[in-house]
């Protein structure tokens, strides 16, 4: 059976959403293929985001990641907003999520943190219910 295509969205595709498909690729690779995209993707990845993600898991994002559009990304089988409280691009699929994670820039590395956190939980979720 083919792997479901999951495509993480947020605005500017440089921070939640880059770390959800970092996090889709690190913990999940077996159960689904991961993505992110934006609609208007910023010229690199949150900086912050980078960092921390260096730290906590050592993954750098920017070895395999950059902002990207819905147009970059192949077409995919479930969406996951992020929550960015605006309307997301709508992308044929078969399922689709909302997380509602605030967005954590310029509120330091705590709220990055407990954000990066609760994609993690979010991501394991997921995979598990992929795999039923």
């Amino acid at each position: 059976m083919n792997k479901p295509k999951v495509a993480f969205i947020c605005v500017h595709n440089s921070c939640r959403s880059q770390i959800a498909e970092a996090l889709g690729r690190h913990l999940a690779p077996d159960v689904f293929e991961s993505y992110s995209a934006g609609t208007e993707p910023e010229p690199q990845i949150n900086q912050d985001a980078v960092r921390l993600m260096k730290q906590i898991y050592g993954i750098d994002m920017e070895k395999t990641q950059y902002s990207k559009l819905p147009s970059d990304i192949p077409a995919v089988d479930v969406v996951v907003t992020m929550g960015c409280n605006v309307r997301c691009p709508f992308l044929p699929c078969t399922e689709r999520f909302d997380w509602g994670l605030e967005d954590p820039t310029g509120a330091g590395d705590e709220a990055f943190i407990e954000t990066i956190r609760e994609i993690h939980t979010k991501i394991v979720e997921l995979a598990q219910h992929l795999a039923q």
